[in-house]
């Protein structure tokens, strides 16, 4: 399932491609599945609508919308093999095609496309309007945990304080933390010197606080290499990152640690492939 880097690469991707421009026409293939708002309500609320921004929160990829006074949001969770891709009308439509936005206008005047493509119908399509919140609310999506690209130290140590499951565990619960998930929760730890079984209420300031600044560095590091292609992830081009080239643990099952030579092990931690170093983590 794509992580932080590889959705916030996407999003960048899509923005820098088609903020401004205005939604002609949706096509929906109306696969239930793939649709947490009705498809007719998603074609309704996007048609004629202009794409302020596009970003990223926790996994999610967040589509700004205003038409007329009316502001709404377009949100694109990629499930496990999701694609949002911006490509020409004249493409033709890869299988698996659930959603196709028709744009027009913009800086570049240029007629796109922007797709979503997803081969095992995990992705989910859903609108968020002002009408469905009351005047109370904020009407933005903020996702279901805290950022960890921007969270404080303070507030990233009470996370876990009197905690007692183990710290990759806790790592991957999206109410804590949004966007973490397998790659870069082993990753963050092994350069934390951190043994992923380890309870997380246990660890002490001194290791919070450096599991907060490698989490942030692996993440900032993912991000600038293009996010992890391990599986199906590409960008908005249809391009795979490069991140996965960097990979000190995950996946390298057996494989010599590339700081101490000691062989990576592999767990199975809350039915979660899990992948450490015996001799760099305590």
């Amino acid at each position: 399932m794509p992580e932080l880097p590889e959705v916030e690469t996407v999003a960048n991707g899509v923005h820098a491609r088609v903020h401004g421009q205005i939604i002609d026409t949706v096509w929906t293939s109306n696969k239930p599945q793939t649709f947490k708002t009705p498809p007719d309500l998603i074609a309704e609320t996007l048609t004629g609508s202009r794409i302020e921004r596009v970003h990223r929160v926790g996994k999610t990829i967040v589509i700004d919308l205003v038409r007329g006074k009316k502001k709404a949001q377009f949100l694109v969770h990629l499930g496990m093999t999701g694609r949002l891709l911006v490509c020409a009308p004249e493409v033709p439509y890869p299988p698996h095609t659930h959603a196709v936005l028709s744009l027009t206008g913009g800086p570049t005047r240029k007629l796109q496309d922007l797709r979503f493509v997803d081969a095992r119908r995990f992705g989910r399509l859903s609108v968020l309007s002002a009408e469905q919140t009351t005047k109370s609310e904020d009407k933005s999506y903020t996702g279901p945990g805290q950022e960890p690209l921007t969270i404080s130290p303070e507030d990233f140590i009470a996370l876990f304080r009197g905690r007692k499951t183990p710290i990759k565990a806790a790592l991957l619960n999206q109410r804590l933390l949004h966007g973490v998930g397998n790659i870069y929760a082993d990753e963050s730890l092994f350069h934390a010197g951190i043994r992923p079984r380890r309870q997380a209420g246990r660890l002490t300031r001194a290791e919070l606080t450096r599991l907060r600044q490698s989490l942030i560095d692996v993440l900032t590091h993912a991000i600038q290499l293009g996010g992890s292609s391990v599986s199906d992830y590409v960008d908005a081009d249809g391009v795979r990152g490069f991140f996965q080239l960097e990979h000190r643990v995950y996946l390298r099952t057996g494989q010599s640690c590339l700081i101490c030579g000691t062989a990576i092990q592999r767990i199975l931690l809350g039915g979660r492939g899990t992948h450490f170093c015996p001799t760099c983590q305590r």
